[in-house]
């Protein structure tokens, strides 16, 4: 798990960062929506920062920022920033999400996140990876206040949440004046329960857009939805 991930267009270290390249961050990276004229993007929790190079590959966004508390973490986005072909449009903050929303007065078009997500009440003997696996270290409602100060007028905000929180999730941003715009609900085979939720959410009301996706037929029997989503970065998609 601590080796370099290969994708087509970039590579990502991950051997100082508690979480690894997964299939919530790729699906994320490759379903948030990107304007043809996005602006600036910032990247919440940003871990490796496979998040944010998704989003410099599949875009021309001028500013991609990203922040990240745990430090490791940090030193690693930022290298894997630096050997990025998109380098000169990528920048990590070593901060906490509330310092980073007191500090900057900037606003973003696209705002998307992977956040730590287990509130279970047990802890392992990992400290790194117990801080970015479990919601303590970024509790929904501070990832949503942050949201609501640094989202452009017109901006999206993208997230991937386990399905059991999509109800709670969509309560608390819409307090804050956010509304669910499109939802992506991820099983990971045909039999299995709905897993996970790629919401995104704007100022704006409209109606839901919600669709499915099915990652496999059967064991690394990839289905065609999930292979169009991932194939400008999988290798051997």
């Amino acid at each position: 798990m601590n080796k370099p991930f290969q994708f087509k267009q970039f590579t990502v270290n991950q051997n100082r960062c508690a979480m690894k390249i997964g299939t919530d961050g790729v699906l994320l990276g490759a379903w948030a929506s990107v304007d043809k004229n996005l602006f600036s993007v910032l990247d919440i929790g940003a871990g490796t920062g496979v998040l944010s190079l998704m989003i410099a590959q599949r875009s021309s966004a001028e500013t991609i920022e990203a922040v990240e508390i745990d430090a490791d973490a940090f030193e690693q986005c930022a290298e894997n920033f630096e050997n990025a072909p998109w380098a000169d449009r990528l920048f990590c903050y070593h901060a906490s999400l509330l310092e980073f929303v007191e500090e900057i007065d900037d606003e973003y078009d696209l705002i998307i996140c992977n956040p730590p997500f287990y509130s279970e009440d047990y802890k392992t003997d990992n400290k790194s990876r117990d801080l970015a696996r479990f919601n303590d270290a970024m509790p929904f409602e501070h990832l949503i206040y942050a949201v609501a100060n640094l989202l452009s007028t017109d901006g999206l905000f993208s997230v991937v949440i386990p399905y059991k929180e999509e109800v709670k999730f969509t309560e608390l941003a819409l307090k804050a004046g956010l509304y669910l715009n499109r939802a992506l609900h991820v099983k990971g085979n045909p039999q299995s329960e709905i897993k996970r939720s790629l919401l995104e959410f704007s100022f704006k009301q409209q109606e839901v857009k919600t669709s499915e996706l099915i990652i496999e037929t059967a064991r690394h029997q990839y289905t065609e939805d999930y292979i169009n989503l991932t194939k400008d970065f999988y290798l051997k998609m």
